[in-house]
């Protein structure tokens, strides 16, 4: 009875839990977004300081860096995209003319005539203006609170970098004077392994776009530089931001007037690329600093979506890397922790190692 009254206290706490980030997305989206980006701007702003600079200074500085990679970054997408423009009004003659073949091929196939295919797509049409007008309301909306939630993000940054030890001192004075040193080790850790993870992902990221852009240029995909990055952009979404990416990709050569070795092209890109970044990028760049289990990487990626949508995808893996870290120092959670994380944490992820592995314990 008794391990059955913690099993239920503790999935009541879980669903509480989850309830909890559900109906505070809104706040608490920014708020962990700030959250993070701090610890990744944190080294940036101790070093500033040890070159002389106030706490201040520093951390407007180091989120002004930062800002200022993102301007640049949006800027040079910004230059690619007006290339694509020129081209354009070529782009919509191949997708009318990919249009026209759809046509055919539903004509042949289910004998579905031209006449009745536009019918039905004149009745969708009319049938579908207010929900366009809608669309554009909502489009407006989300654009405007992106905005706002942009410059919360960048104001919550500023506040934590500032604040830092503020709020450390205070996790400090919740515990007891003989596990202050254990509470200091666990939130140097979790911050840590945040900075090491981001910091990794975010070299793996150019990298990236380095080999997307070799790639698109050599198959001949115009605009190859700005597919490249967006490729490399949405690998922050895990699983899904790859496949998204190449997809687009493809798409965009068929509307390029691309042939059929085009876009077998851009699919052996995407097949070596995502071979490079598995089983050399990935151990050597990034490593295991989270080191969490793949089942509970996809688990946590799939509630991530479920309760915070993209923006719970992209914070899954280090807001559970930091759970870990306070498992695995905190006694009565060492057996989660265990369950999170992989076998053995030393465990060599070369290419060899991942192709050749040798035997298991069970």
């Amino acid at each position: 009875m008794p391990n059955l009254s913690k099993a239920i206290r503790l999935l009541l706490l879980f669903i509480l839990s989850v309830a909890i980030l559900y109906f505070s997305a809104s706040v608490l989206i920014p708020l962990t977004f700030g959250g993070v980006l701090a610890m990744l701007l944190v080294p940036l702003s101790r070093w500033l300081e040890n070159k002389g600079l106030n706490r201040a200074f520093s951390s407007i500085v180091s989120l002004f860096l930062f800002a200022l990679f993102i301007v640049g970054l949006i800027l040079l997408l910004h230059w690619q995209i007006g290339d694509l423009l020129k081209d354009f009004s070529k782009l919509q003659e191949q997708l009318s003319k990919l249009f026209d073949q759809v046509k055919d091929y539903v004509r042949s196939q289910f004998g579905i005539t031209t006449r009745q295919q536009q019918q039905i797509l004149k009745e969708q049409q009319s049938g579908g203006m207010e929900a366009a007008a809608g669309m554009a309301i909502g489009t407006l909306t989300t654009t405007l609170g992106l905005l706002v939630n942009t410059v919360l993000v960048l104001v919550y940054v500023f506040l934590f970098l500032y604040f830092r030890s503020h709020f450390k001192n205070f996790v400090l004075r919740l515990v007891s004077v003989p596990n202050m040193p254990l509470a200091e080790k666990v939130m140097h850790k979790a911050s840590r392994v945040t900075q090491q993870y981001l910091s990794g992902l975010g070299m793996m990221i150019v990298m990236l776009w380095i080999m997307y852009g070799i790639g698109f240029t050599i198959v001949g995909i115009k605009g190859a530089i700005f597919f490249a990055i967006l490729c490399g952009i949405l690998e922050i979404v895990p699983f899904a931001g790859n496949i998204t990416g190449t997809s687009i990709t493809v798409l965009i050569a068929f509307a390029q007037g691309g042939s059929i070795d085009m876009v077998i092209g851009v699919l052996v890109t995407y097949a070596i690329v995502q071979f490079t970044q598995t089983y050399l990028l990935e151990p050597l760049v990034v490593g295991n600093q989270v080191n969490i289990n793949p089942l509970f990487t996809i688990l946590i990626i799939v509630i991530g979506e479920a309760i915070w949508g993209i923006a719970g995808m992209v914070l899954a893996i280090p807001l559970l890397g930091m759970f870990k870290v306070v498992c695995d120092h905190v006694e009565p959670l060492k057996p989660y922790g265990y369950l999170i994380g992989t076998q053995n944490a030393k465990e060599d992820k070369s290419i060899f190692k991942k192709i050749f592995g040798g035997k298991e314990e069970d």
